[in-house]
C-alpha cells in the first residue's frame, strides 16, 4: 500500500488537465514567442539550474547586457550637471527614461516624478526624513506613521526616523485592515489637515499576498482607516514585490509615494530605484539637506540656498548613477520585446504559481500527512489575490518541521535555487509561523539572528522557504522542483527511491510538447561540512625537527602508501562496533584547504592542530576562497609534506608534480582574505604554483598560505581552557579537529547497501565513505554515534574537549577519487538523523602545553568522558592509556 502511495505521489499533476480544469482561462508563456527558445538564447546560463529566487533578484537577458554594452560603446556619456555635448546628450538620455518609467506604470509627467535612489530602501528612507511630520503640542495630537506588519524591514525601519520626530508609530495588522474594509468607517475631518502616514505592500514578499490597491482611494478619501484618528492621511505604497511581474497603474490607483528597485524588474542594473512622487505632495516634503546639483543657488560663507525647482534636481544629491539609469532604457526594450508586456508577465507567472500550489498542497504521505506546510492568506484563486510566491515548511509524516536549512542544502545538490529564512519580514513571518515577540528575542538569545541558519529552535521553526518565479521561469522549473520534493519526501517504506524508470533529472528541459507531462522524479539529498577543512604552526618547527629526525618519518609518497595499507589492516578487526578499547584507527590532514588527505601514521601537532593541517588554501581571482561546493576537482590535488625536505608536493593527474616550500620566509606581501566571515592573514605562495593550479582547475586561482605571525581565534572556547589563553585556529571552518567514529560510519554504510535496489553490489566502499567526511581522527571500538555523548577525550597526556556535532553540507556527497557528485549519502544522512545531518563531533585542545613535542599516532588508546547528563556514568580521564608522546 504505501509503495503504491509513493508511487501515486510522483505520477502527480498532469499540466494539461490542470489546466482544464481550471476555472479561468490560464496562460502559460508568450503566444507566438517560444519560451524554449527565449530560455536557451537569453538564459543559457541557467542551463541545469533551477533557480527560484526572483522575487530575491529576477535575471537579466542576454540581449539586454549586450544591447546596453553596445549603446555604452557606440556614445559618449558625460557628467550630466555639465553643459558639453556629452553631458547634454546624457541629460537627455535620463529625461527620456525617465518619461519610460512613468509611461510603464501608466502615469504621466503632470501627475508624477521621478526621483533616482539607490534602491527601494533608500526611496524609503527619504520618505521617512522628508515626509512633513508634525510633533505633538498643545494644539495637536501629532502626526502618525502606521505601516502594516506584513511589511519589509525597510518599511518597520521608517518609524526610527518618525520617533526622532516624537511622532508615534502604530502597526497595523491585515486582519484590522480587511475589517475596516468590510466596516467601511468614515473617519475624516475635512476640517483637520494633520499629515499622518500609512505604507503597506500592494505585494507581501514573504507570502505573494496581493493587497487591494483599492486600499490606496479608500483609506486617502477617509472611507476607511488604519486608525481612527482625525487628520489627512497620505499613503505610501511598497510596490518594489509587486511591480516585478505585475502592472500597475497608476492613473486609477494614485498613491502619493511608491519605492520601487530595478533590479526586481530587469535584473540589471542593481543598487538602483526610484521613489515616485505625486506632484500635489511634492512641495510639502523637506529636505535637511543638499548635495551637489540640486542647489540654484548657495552661499559658502552664509546660511544661504534656494533649491532646484523640480522635486527630482531638489532630492537627487550629487551625480545620480548615469549610465544604470541609461542601462534601464535597454531593460524596458527586452522585457517588452520578449513578453509583450508586464499583463502577460502577470498571467504566466501566476499560471506556474497556481500549478505549483496545487501540486504541492495536494502531496500526501502515505499516513495521509500533508508534505508541506503552505503559508499563504488566499487560495491562489486569482493573480489579483496572489503573486507568484509560495512560502513554505516541508514536514515530515509525523507533521514536524523540517529546518530551512536542510531543504536548502538538499535542492542546491540538484541545482535547484531556493530562499529561506524570513526574508526582511519578521511580522508577516511571526503571523503565519506562530512566532511571538517574546519568542523572538528567546531565539536572539539562542545565537538567532536574521540571515542565519538557524533553523529551528526547541523544534519549531524561525523561518521557511520560499520559491517564487519570473517571466522567463517554465513549467520545466516547476515540475523539477515539485520531483525534487516528491523524491526526497515520498520515498518507499523500504527506503528505496521512486523507481528510477519514473524519473527526470532536476533542470531537464522538456519539450515543448512535452510540457504537460505528469511530475515525476526523485533526488536524494546533501548538505556543507562547516569543517570540511584545519592549519599549522610554524612556531614550534625548531622544537618539532629535532624530535621528527629522531623518530625518522618516511618521505611523504612512501608514508601515504603505507599508512593506508597498515590502517586499514588494522581497522579491519574493528569494523563490528563493538564495545572494546577506543583506538585511532587512522590519522589525516589536508594541507590545502579542500584539496585530498594526507593519511599518516604518527604526526605531530601544534597549537593549531595537526602540524600544516589546513595551512594553505586556493583562492581565486579575487581572493575568494575555493571549496570543493564551487570546484569539485579540488579533490584530485594531492598534498604530501615532506618535513625532513621541507616541502609539500602537489600531485594531479596529468600534471608534473610541483613543490612548495614549507616556510618562505613570508617575503610575499601580505594579503588579507575571509574565512566563515574570519579576516586572516595570509601570503601568496608565488606565481609558479599558481599557473600549475590555475591550469588543472581551468581558471585563474592562487595558492595562498596563513601567516604565521597571524593569530586566528576560535569563536567556541573549551571548558579546560586557562583563563586568558584562547584556542587558535588554522584556515579550519569551525575547530581544530574534527573526529569521525568508525562504528557510526559502518551503520550508514550498512543504510546505503540496504537502499541498494538489486542488494548485491556495494554502493559505497567503506573507504571513500571516510573520505567523504573529511576528518582528521578516526576511532573504532564504539557503538554508532556514541561520540555525541562525549564531553570530552584524551590521548596519552593529550585532552581534547568535544565543542559538539559537524553539520554535513554539500561536500559529503563528492565522491574524493574522481570529484563527481552523488546525493545518496547526505540523502540516508537525512533520513537517518533526521531534524539535523550531523555526522562526527568537533575536538579542541585543552590546555596544550608546547614545551616539549606531542604526536598522535595510528593505534593510541583514546579514553572518552560523557557528558553529565549522559546515559551511563563518566569515564575517567586516563587508565593505564597507551604512551603517545615522543
Amino acid at each position: 500500500m504505501a509503495c503504491r502511495d509513493a508511487h501515486r505521489g510522483a505520477e502527480l499533476l498532469d499540466f494539461a488537465q490542470f489546466r482544464d480544469s481550471s476555472t479561468q482561462a490560464l496562460v502559460y508563456g508568450y503566444g507566438g514567442r517560444s519560451l524554449p527558445e527565449l530560455r536557451a538564447r537569453e538564459f543559457g546560463r541557467l542551463a541545469g539550474t533551477v533557480y527560484l529566487d526572483h522575487a530575491g533578484a529576477t535575471l537579466f537577458p542576454q540581449s539586454q547586457l549586450a544591447s546596453f554594452t553596445q549603446d555604452l560603446t557606440e556614445n559618449v556619456y558625460g557628467n550630466p550637471h555639465s553643459q558639453n555635448i556629452s553631458s547634454k546628450l546624457t541629460h537627455d538620455t535620463v529625461e527620456q527614461v525617465r518619461y519610460r518609467i512613468l509611461a510603464h506604470f501608466h502615469a504621466s509627467p503632470e501627475d508624477y516624478s521621478v526621483i533616482f535612489t539607490a534602491g527601494s530602501t533608500a526611496a524609503l528612507k527619504l520618505v521617512a526624513e522628508a515626509f512633513p511630520w508634525v510633533s505633538p503640542g498643545r494644539e495637536s495630537s501629532g502626526s502618525l506613521f502606521c505601516y502594516l506588519t506584513d511589511s519589509h524591514t525597510s518599511v518597520v525601519g521608517m518609524r526610527t526616523v518618525a520617533k526622532a520626530m516624537n511622532v508615534t508609530s502604530i502597526p497595523v495588522r491585515p486582519e484590522d485592515m480587511w475589517s475596516a474594509e468590510k466596516r467601511g468607517a468614515a473617519a475624516r475631518d475635512p476640517n483637520c489637515q494633520l499629515p499622518h502616514l500609512f505604507c503597506y505592500p500592494a505585494q507581501s514578499n514573504f507570502s505573494g499576498t496581493r493587497y487591494p490597491l483599492s486600499w490606496i482611494g479608500e483609506v486617502k478619501s477617509g472611507r476607511m482607516c488604519p486608525v481612527s484618528t482625525p487628520g489627512q492621511w497620505f499613503m505610501l505604497l511598497d510596490a518594489a514585490s509587486y511591480v516585478s511581474t505585475s502592472s500597475l497603474d497608476l492613473s486609477v490607483h494614485q498613491a502619493d509615494f511608491i519605492p520601487i528597485s530595478f533590479y526586481k524588474i530587469f535584473g540589471f542594473p542593481t543598487g538602483l530605484g526610484a521613489l515616485l512622487v505625486h506632484n500635489r505632495v511634492a512641495p510639502l516634503l523637506r529636505k535637511s539637506y543638499f548635495g551637489g546639483g540640486t542647489a540654484a543657488a548657495y552661499l559658502a560663507g552664509d546660511d544661504f540656498y534656494i533649491p532646484r525647482q523640480s522635486v527630482a534636481e531638489r532630492f537627487e544629491d550629487g551625480t545620480i548613477s548615469f549610465l544604470d539609469v541609461i542601462a534601464l532604457k535597454h531593460g524596458f526594450d527586452a522585457l517588452e520585446r520578449l513578453t509583450g508586456g508586464m499583463e502577460n508577465v502577470m498571467q504566466h507567472t501566476f499560471t506556474l504559481a497556481q500549478y505549483t500550489y496545487t501540486a504541492l498542497s495536494s502531496l500526501r504521505y502515505p499516513n495521509g500527512a500533508p508534505v508541506v506546510r503552505i503559508y499563504s492568506d488566499s487560495d491562489f484563486s486569482s493573480p489579483e489575490v496572489q503573486g507568484p510566491i509560495i512560502n513554505f515548511n516541508v514536514l515530515d509524516d509525523n507533521g514536524s518541521v523540517i529546518g530551512y536549512s536542510q531543504v536548502d542544502k538538499m535542492a542546491s545538490l540538484y541545482n535547484i535555487q531556493v530562499r529561506t529564512g524570513c526574508f526582511c519580514n519578521t511580522g508577516a513571518c511571526q503571523r503565519h509561523l506562530g512566532i511571538s515577540d517574546e519568542m523572538v528575542k528567546k531565539h536572539l538569545q539562542a545565537g538567532h539572528v536574521c540571515g542565519d541558519d538557524v533553523d529551528l529552535i526547541d523544534g519549531q521553526p524561525t523561518g521557511s522557504v520560499r520559491i517564487s518565479f519570473g517571466y522567463m521561469s517554465t513549467l520545466e522549473d516547476a515540475q523539477a522542483f515539485l520531483r525534487f520534493i516528491i523524491a526526497t519526501r515520498l520515498r518507499l517504506s523500504s527506503g528505496q527511491a521512486i523507481p528510477q524508470d519514473t524519473l527526470r533529472e532536476a533542470g531537464t528541459p522538456l519539450a515543448e510538447s512535452e510540457a504537460q507531462n505528469a511530475v515525476t522524479a526523485t533526488m536524494n539529498g546533501c548538505r556543507p561540512s562547516p569543517q570540511e577543512d584545519t592549519c599549522t604552526d610554524s612556531r614550534v618547527w625548531n622544537d618539532l625537527l629535532t624530535a621528527v629526525d629522531a623518530v625518522g618519518l618516511h618521505s611523504p609518497v612512501l608514508e601515504a602508501t603505507r599508512t593506508q595499507q597498515t590502517s586499514s589492516e588494522k581497522a579491519a578487526g574493528a569494523l563490528d562496533g563493538g564495545l572494546g578499547p577506543h583506538i585511532i584507527t587512522n590519522l589525516y590532514l589536508y594541507p590545502i584547504k579542500s584539496c585530498a588527505a594526507f593519511e599518516v601514521t604518527r604526526w605531530p601537532i601544534g597549537n593549531q592542530g595537526l602540524l600544516y593541517d589546513r595551512s594553505w588554501m586556493v583562492v581565486n581571482h579575487n581572493g575568494i576562497c575555493l571549496s570543493q561546493k564551487q570546484e569539485p576537482r579540488l579533490c584530485l590535488i594531492q598534498p604530501f609534506i615532506d618535513l625532513q625536505r621541507r616541502i609539500m608536493v602537489i600531485k594531479a593527474k596529468g600534471m608534473e608534480p610541483i613543490e612548495v616550500p614549507l616556510e618562505n620566509g613570508e617575503q610575499a606581501p601580505i594579503c588579507q582574505s575571509k574565512v566563515c566571515a574570519d579576516r586572516v592573514n595570509t601570503y601568496d605562495c608565488g606565481e609558479k604554483i599558481s599557473s600549475w593550479l590555475s591550469k588543472f582547475l581551468g581558471r585563474p586561482c592562487h595558492l595562498i598560505k596563513q601567516s604565521s605571525n597571524f593569530q586566528r581565534n576560535a569563536k567556541k572556547h573549551s571548558k579546560g581552557q586557562s583563563s586568558g589563553t584562547t584556542a587558535t585556529l588554522s584556515l579550519v571552518n569551525e575547530a581544530q579537529y574534527l573526529l569521525v567514529n568508525r562504528s557510526s560510519l559502518l551503520e550508514l554504510h550498512q543504510q546505503l547497501n540496504a537502499s541498494d535496489e538489486n542488494g548485491k553490489e556495494e554502493v559505497l566502499p567503506m573507504k571513500d565513505l571516510i573520505s567523504r567526511f573529511r576528518a582528521n581522527i578516526i576511532t573504532s571500538g564504539t557503538s554508532a554515534f556514541e561520540e555525541e555523548k562525549w564531553d570530552g577525550i584524551s590521548v596519552g597526556s593529550l585532552h581534547f574537549q568535544v565543542l559538539g556535532p559537524c553539520h554535513r553540507c554539500q561536500m559529503i556527497c563528492i565522491d574524493q577519487k574522481t570529484g563527481q557528485r552523488n546525493q545518496d549519502v547526505f540523502q540516508k544522512l537525512s533520513e537517518s538523523r533526521e531534524r539535523k545531518v550531523n555526522f562526527g563531533v568537533y575536538l579542541m585542545h585543552v590546555s596544550l602545553d608546547l614545551s616539549s613535542p606531542h604526536f598522535l599516532s595510528v593505534g593510541s588508546q583514546v579514553l572518552p568522558v560523557l557528558k553529565e547528563n549522559a546515559d551511563g556514568h563518566d569515564l575517567p580521564a586516563s587508565q593505564n592509556p597507551q604512551d603517545v608522546l615522543s
